[in-house]
């Protein structure tokens, strides 16, 4: 999903969203309080990880969200299908959330956001800053993940390798003149390239760290399964990019997703994976913190919020 937030409107939507604001306190991986204010970071255990969500951004009011989701569906179809589950059919708020995962000696971070310093925000509430992440891995490359990949001309995250996959890569480095996203990152990716390697399908990044290719939303999209002691994490990325609409039914068809009917496919096969297995995700468009758990439900699939099972 791509969407052009201002930080005027950012903060706009911020104060529209006061669940973000009065969330209480939580406690860190360290046991100590967080500060209070906004909810920016939640931090959850995963056998000897700690993986952290960062709210980069959100839009609320976003009107005529058949014209994203649910393109394939009828307009009653649709209408039905969010009174059904307490939402409005005439506008949706839209969350933006990279995921940090501390593994060993490593800081992980999914994603960039959307390059207007939420992330960074974020980061400082989980008591870090761009230096202390040591790899960064890109999901896919549309613009609200690669945003915030450099800062005036230099790489946010200047310690930090790259990790991205390879048919991802190649499509939008080969997409020529003219197209947004393409342009995009000739200007915030490619100019990294000698930081960067590459994975396809089943590589690995680090222990415990393994790429699932997705495919459908981007040529290339990657979810990553994260696994420590046992325990498994899914970090989704766009393969479903709203908790009813697109979990519900997933064979209603996004704007966004390039190839609607390998994007599909790919939420069937993980999502069903996930909720066989009861194996909880991350969805970087869920709503905040964006960790939940999936199951069947009649021809689709159901959005379970996570609230204590991992810490």
């Amino acid at each position: 999903m791509t969407f052009s937030l201002s930080r005027r409107s950012t903060l706009r939507a911020a104060l529209a969203t006061p669940a973000l604001l009065t969330l209480p306190t939580l406690a860190r991986a360290d046991g100590h309080a967080a500060a209070a204010g906004p909810q920016l970071a939640r931090s959850f255990s995963l056998g000897d990880m700690t993986v952290t969500t960062l709210l980069d951004g959100s839009r609320s009011g976003i009107e005529n969200p058949q014209g994203t989701f649910g393109m394939n569906a009828t307009p009653e179809e649709f209408v039905e299908a969010s009174e059904a589950n307490f939402i409005a059919a005439d506008s949706f708020t839209a969350f933006f959330t990279p995921t940090m995962v501390e593994a060993g000696d490593d800081v992980i971070l999914f994603d960039t956001g959307l390059g207007q310093g939420g992330l960074i925000n974020a980061l400082a509430a989980a008591g870090k800053t761009p230096g202390d992440i040591t790899v960064l891995i890109l999901t896919h490359m549309h613009p609200d993940h690669i945003g915030g990949a450099m800062t005036d001309g230099a790489p946010t995250f200047p310690n930090a390798r790259i990790v991205t996959g390879q048919v991802e890569y190649d499509f939008w480095t080969g997409a020529g003149a003219g197209n947004r996203v393409g342009e995009m990152v000739a200007s915030k990716v490619a100019p990294m390239a000698e930081k960067i390697s590459f994975l396809g399908d089943g590589g690995s990044v680090a222990s415990g760290v393994t790429a699932v290719a997705a495919f459908g939303h981007t040529p290339g999209h990657m979810g990553y399964m994260l696994e420590s002691n046992g325990q498994q994490l899914m970090l989704a990325a766009d393969l479903a990019n709203h908790y009813v609409w697109s979990l519900a039914y997933p064979d209603w068809e996004v704007r966004f997703d390039a190839d609607k009917a390998a994007a599909a496919a790919s939420r069937r096969k993980i999502l069903g994976m996930l909720a066989a297995d009861k194996v909880p995700m991350i969805g970087y468009h869920m709503p905040f913190p964006a960790m939940g758990f999936i199951e069947t439900r009649d021809s689709g699939f159901r959005f379970i919020p996570a609230t204590y099972q991992l810490g």
